[in-house]
């Protein structure tokens, strides 16, 4: 995992979350500056923004969306002191930063603004992975992601383009490289149909012509990422 993946990421919850949580306070307006940036490598802004997420669990130790947004945050720190060869530290944060999202899904399992991110985590970082640990996130990404579209299906023709198509899209890539064809086969459909004319069909359509999961630059969040591929 790496500070770009996890910024791209980051961007695409917040998408997804708009069209359910706008009527609502949002916590994630109280920190995802501080978070993109500290995701893009500006470790003041993280640090902020982990103690404003701390700072919000102290006073709700079942805060959920605080909980999830700290967890991405220590899980973005384990990469770091991974890359630098402290494989001890890393895996304890990984382990930290998992079992806080975990549990923040367990507080708030219909939640959008915990699912999301949380899938959106997980579903990026599977892609640098070994096997099993990949699969094993993916398929609690997917989880997360086929809860959010189960409480939006009855209202996707009234959210935007970018964040129906990249709930639908990344139902599908995440089904594409798990190896569950079936549902890679509905979900690339689904984007066809109810995404047309966009950059997410002319990724189904090349996936349809191989029928292989499609390379990572070809699934980056589009309007995080250069649009188009």
């Amino acid at each position: 995992m790496n500070s770009k993946h996890i910024l791209l990421i980051a961007a695409a919850a917040i998408s997804f979350t708009l069209p359910i949580l706008r009527a609502q306070q949002r916590f994630d307006h109280l920190v995802r500056n501080d978070f993109f940036a500290g995701f893009s490598g500006d470790e003041v802004a993280l640090a902020r923004g982990m103690k404003a997420a701390e700072a919000a669990l102290e006073n709700d130790p079942k805060h959920a969306e605080a909980l999830v947004w700290h967890g991405a945050g220590l899980f973005f720190q384990s990469g770091q002191f991974m890359q630098k060869g402290d494989q001890a530290k890393g895996m304890e944060l990984y382990g930290q930063g998992i079992g806080e999202m975990k549990k923040a899904v367990s507080l708030a399992p219909n939640s959008i603004g915990v699912r999301i991110p949380r899938g959106s985590v997980l579903l990026s970082a599977s892609r640098n992975m070994p096997p099993q640990m990949a699969k094993s996130l993916r398929e609690d990404g997917i989880s997360d992601y086929m809860v959010s579209y189960e409480l939006q299906k009855d209202n996707l023709a009234a959210m935007g383009t970018h964040p129906r198509g990249e709930l639908l899209f990344g139902l599908a890539d995440a089904y594409s490289r798990n190896g569950d064809m079936d549902n890679a086969q509905k979900f690339f459909d689904l984007v066809t149909k109810r995404v047309p004319d966009s950059v997410y069909s002319r990724r189904a359509a090349k996936w349809n012509e191989t029928k292989q999961p499609l390379p990572a630059a070809q699934a980056n969040c589009v309007g995080c990422h250069t649009a188009g591929k």
